[in-house]
């Protein structure tokens, strides 16, 4: 395992926190090829990615500059993070209806009968798709992102396992509990998803 060369990232933190441009540069040229590689890999997109790697460098510049960053060692994972979570927000927005089936094979959206609605039928669906994604906002942080990278990305078990670092069993559980967890909150909701399987 070979010893990274040159100052520590806080080292740099603390230096581009002082003033130091160059500093913040080195954080860049350290980061920014495995930042890309895990955006493109979710998104499979260059210019997408090549975008939001910016956004990252973005988001990563204001925090620094403000008080709310704390400084514990671990800058690596938590550029990682924001640009992973960068790549899966970007797709929840582009991919408005994703076919999220439940434990029973039924799907959680209306049937998008766009051609046959009217206006109030239009404000209904627009209302219940906003309504599952705050759902999916509110399940555990494991649970979520296991569920935004199946239905929303269309990623494999074998890639969410791959790319978030855990067995497939795991990933498949995390899978499970997403949906007992948004059944049960449509429930005292009393949310009616549909209760047919509409083909994609």
């Amino acid at each position: 395992m070979s010893k990274r060369i040159g100052p520590k990232d806080s080292e740099l933190i603390a230096q581009y926190r002082n003033g130091s441009d160059a500093a913040f540069d080195l954080l860049v040229d350290r980061y920014q090829s495995k930042m890309f590689t895990t955006i493109f890999l979710i998104v499979k997109d260059q210019k997408v990615a090549e975008d939001l790697l910016q956004d990252v460098f973005v988001k990563v510049v204001k925090t620094l500059n403000s008080d709310k960053y704390n400084e514990e060692g671990k800058f690596q994972p938590w550029v990682m993070r924001i640009a992973h979570n960068l790549a899966i927000d970007y797709f929840r927005k582009a991919k408005r209806y994703p076919t999220i089936l439940m434990e029973d094979g039924s799907n959680i959206f209306n049937s998008l009968r766009f051609a046959e609605e009217n206006q109030e039928d239009r404000q209904v669906r627009e209302e219940n798709i906003e309504l599952v994604k705050r759902l999916i906002e509110e399940l555990p942080e494991a649970q979520k992102q296991v569920l935004v990278m199946r239905h929303y990305l269309d990623m494999s078990f074998q890639e969410i396992a791959d790319q978030t670092g855990v067995s497939i069993n795991t990933a498949l559980g995390r899978m499970r509990y997403a949906l007992i967890h948004l059944r049960k909150k449509m429930k005292q909701l009393n949310f009616a998803y549909d209760k047919t399987i509409y083909p994609k």
